[in-house]
């Protein structure tokens, strides 16, 4: 019998058999460490690769439009081609181009080449991303599913926190190339620890594999989609084009501990998601939300005062931090056995606003100045608030995730 809405279950701590297997979920939170530094690590190396090409920065920086590129254009096909396969298979494979892509970056004497390779590892990121909640969630019992997904996300906000700066620094140290020599023998080491720790799983059968349009028919599918678009799309404008921001209010030289303590805040915005998603899924997409919005008016009113400006950007980390999982446990929630496929949709809506954030930003960067974009943010975030609490049935239902499931 499923509890009030709202009300909260006593739920039995977890038995020895019930555990969390954490020396897979920790497989997995590499596994979405390299991911994201597959696509951020080239940002913090565009002069060097510019140099030794021979080319201007911004063609350096095609590297990362073609690894976004590859992401969202190959979540939803890749994703649903490879649905009836084996699921530590189709990790394994993702990972073994990882691999290669990562050599041959390292090794490329030209810059049509690294291109090509990035777009692979960029395909190869996009089945990842479609594959891991649903293999977080499937190894860990329902009440926790929410924390193991937290666990396998974590190093997303790591990568953030310190994956840009290690490689900036190591690129600096050693030359750029070993970066992506190092991202190699990371994922070489991973594809080993995956086939040893991380358990199998079967595909979908052919006839249970749904269409598109069935997935976003489920309830709370399209709902979810909608919050994700608007609220990638309001922390890429921020993030993109927090240098110029920072520097209107006379802060530029304060970057770098702006970016680190955004990413520290993330790692902490990750862990209390963990820790209460299973128990407040709803009140913490609440609670994230309207702090980043928070956060975007302030800024928006022009706070200057480094004090300020630190704590904000200390909020607006904690919130991204917690995103992730926050919006893959939903739409993994409301997917149900079609969860591969809804994240598939989640990447792809992804990339698309991550895209669309640079484009967005640029042009008021352009006419109206960085001061805009905070305001903009605003009504932005305030939509999404507004959908996670019109979705109080499906999408963002309250109670605990495990009282609803029984």
């Amino acid at each position: 019998m499923m509890e009030q809405p709202g009300s909260i279950p006593a739920v039995p701590p977890p038995s020895a058999a019930a555990r969390l297997p954490v020396a897979a979920l920790l497989a997995l939170a590499m596994a979405s460490f390299i991911a994201t530094a597959n696509e951020t690590a080239p940002a913090g190396l565009l002069p060097q690769i510019a140099r030794d090409f021979g080319i201007p920065e911004a063609g350096a920086g095609q590297l990362v439009t073609c690894c976004a590129l590859g992401s969202g254009l190959a979540a939803i096909p890749l994703t649903a081609a490879s649905a009836g396969w084996r699921r530590r298979g189709v990790l394994l494979a993702a990972l073994a181009t990882f691999l290669v892509g990562n050599v041959v970056t390292a090794f490329s004497p030209g810059y049509a080449l690294t291109l090509a390779a990035r777009f692979a590892i960029g395909l190869a990121t996009g089945v990842a991303w479609s594959l891991l909640a649903g293999y977080a969630r499937r190894m860990a019992p329902a009440a926790q599913q929410g924390r193991a997904l937290a666990l396998a996300m974590a190093g997303i906000p790591m990568a953030l926190a310190l994956g840009m700066p290690l490689a900036s620094w190591f690129g600096a140290l050693a030359g750029w190339r070993s970066v992506f020599s190092g991202l190699a023998l990371m994922s070489a080491v991973l594809c080993c620890w995956v086939w040893i720790a991380v358990p199998d799983f079967p595909g979908e059968a052919a006839g249970a594999r749904p269409r598109i349009g069935q997935v976003l028919a489920l309830p709370g599918i399209r709902a979810i989609l909608a919050v994700i678009m608007l609220w990638i799309l309001a922390h890429y404008m921020l993030y993109t084009y927090i240098a110029p921001f920072l520097a209107q209010l006379g802060l530029a030289g304060l970057l770098e501990r702006m970016l680190l303590v955004f990413g520290l805040s993330a790692m902490a915005g990750n862990w209390l998601a963990g820790a209460l998603i299973d128990r407040r899924l709803r009140g913490l997409a609440l609670a994230y939300l309207g702090a980043f919005a928070a956060v975007a008016l302030m800024f928006g009113l022009g706070a200057a005062r480094p004090a300020l400006v630190y704590a904000g950007v200390a909020a607006w980390g904690i919130s991204f931090g917690g995103a992730p999982t926050l919006l893959q446990t939903a739409l993994a929630d409301a997917a149900g056995e079609h969860a591969d496929a809804a994240q598939a949709m989640l990447v792809t809506s992804f990339n698309l606003a991550f895209a669309g954030s640079g484009a967005l930003g640029g042009v008021l960067l352009q006419t109206a100045g960085a001061g805009a974009i905070p305001r903009v943010l605003v009504a932005l975030l305030m939509a999404a608030c507004w959908i996670v609490w019109r979705s109080d049935k499906h999408g963002f239902p309250a109670g605990h995730r495990r009282a609803r499931e029984q």
